[in-house]
């Protein structure tokens, strides 16, 4: 799996590189730059992206803004936003495309290599791994939306279900069965008019209409 790495703290960006390798990555490119970024991201043998929001020059959103153009070249192109911010507007914009392959994680919030190496590969496989506290700045600035009809307990599974996690996992965190989380699931999925469709992956699509504003 080829990854273009976008990180301008240079000794974090040898970590990652490090990091991503030991876990089966192939980093073809690292920048700390939006010019070298989009030149990198711009080749089609480029599997995926794991990048900053704040990059050179400006250290404003320019990895977000690459990050939303190459989805609008390449729908569902998988991209892993490791940041110590939440830039709402490109934010926003990102994970309401409605491809999925997304993930937005907080630096000061990943302690796990293991984890973050999971996550990673769920959203290459297409999933949505969002960190609670993205989901909750987020969240904190969107009108009414059809989600507003969940109740309280489906709002959680939602949210657990936004970090990528299993039925099985979400079961757990809630010290419910996973039947219940089933059912919960089915619940969202019907207030969220997600029918049933045998080429579109619900999950995904539910974790999306609860980020869109």
């Amino acid at each position: 799996m080829r990854l273009v790495l976008a990180e301008d703290h240079a000794l974090l960006a040898e970590g990652l590189i490090r990091i991503l390798e030991a876990g089966g990555f192939s980093v073809v490119a690292s920048v700390d730059n939006a010019p070298e970024l989009e030149q990198a991201l711009a080749d089609p043998a480029v599997d995926a992206a794991v990048l900053d929001v704040r990059l050179h020059p400006s250290f404003t959103d320019e990895g977000l803004r690459a990050a939303v153009e190459v989805r609008r070249q390449r729908p569902g192109f998988p991209v892993m936003v490791l940041s110590q911010y939440v830039e709402h507007l490109y934010a926003r914009e990102l994970l309401a495309s409605g491809d999925g392959a997304i993930g937005y994680l907080l630096k000061d919030r990943v302690s796990d290599v293991a984890e973050f190496l999971d996550g990673l590969r769920r959203v290459i496989g297409g999933g949505t791994v969002i960190d609670p506290e993205v989901i909750a700045s987020i969240m904190a600035r969107r009108p009414e939306e059809p989600v507003d009809r969940l109740t309280a307990r489906e709002a959680e599974v939602l949210s657990l279900m936004a970090e990528g996690r299993s039925n099985a996992a979400i079961a757990t965190a809630l010290f419910v069965t996973e039947k219940a989380v089933a059912k919960h699931t089915n619940s969202i999925f019907t207030k969220l008019d997600l029918p049933i469709d045998i080429d579109d992956n619900r999950r995904v699509r539910a974790v999306l209409a609860w980020l869109r504003v």
